[in-house]
């Protein structure tokens, strides 16, 4: 069984930057795209990003594109999202996802 948790979240200011983590225990074992979600208050849950298990591909959600990069952790095979420029609109629970697993989120706030 492989658990996620997310790290890296918090409050900042509009306009500020984060960069979100995810920590796997245990090793999937297959080679799966890794991404990140979110949850805003009263919404469903959205794609926010991806990224191949190689490393070569990348897709974003159009709300996010230009501001915000997925990479991975090469030696750990879980990603990483590294926000800039963010908006109130940006708010809420961002959860870790690698095949069916997913993490419990870590809660981004972005005040104006």
């Amino acid at each position: 069984q492989v658990q996620l948790v997310e790290s890296g979240g918090g409050l900042v200011q509009a306009g500020g930057s984060l960069r979100l983590s995810c920590a796997a225990s245990g090793r999937t074992s297959g080679t799966y795209t890794m991404g990140w979600f979110r949850q805003a208050p009263g919404k469903e849950r959205e794609f926010v990003a991806a990224i191949s298990w190689s490393g070569s591909s990348t897709k974003y959600a159009d709300s996010v594109k230009g501001r915000f990069t997925i990479s991975r952790n090469n030696a750990k095979n879980t990603p990483y999202l590294q926000m800039s420029g963010l908006k109130p609109e940006d708010t809420g629970v961002y959860y870790c996802n690698i095949h069916t697993y997913w993490g419990k989120g870590t809660l981004v706030t972005v005040s104006s």
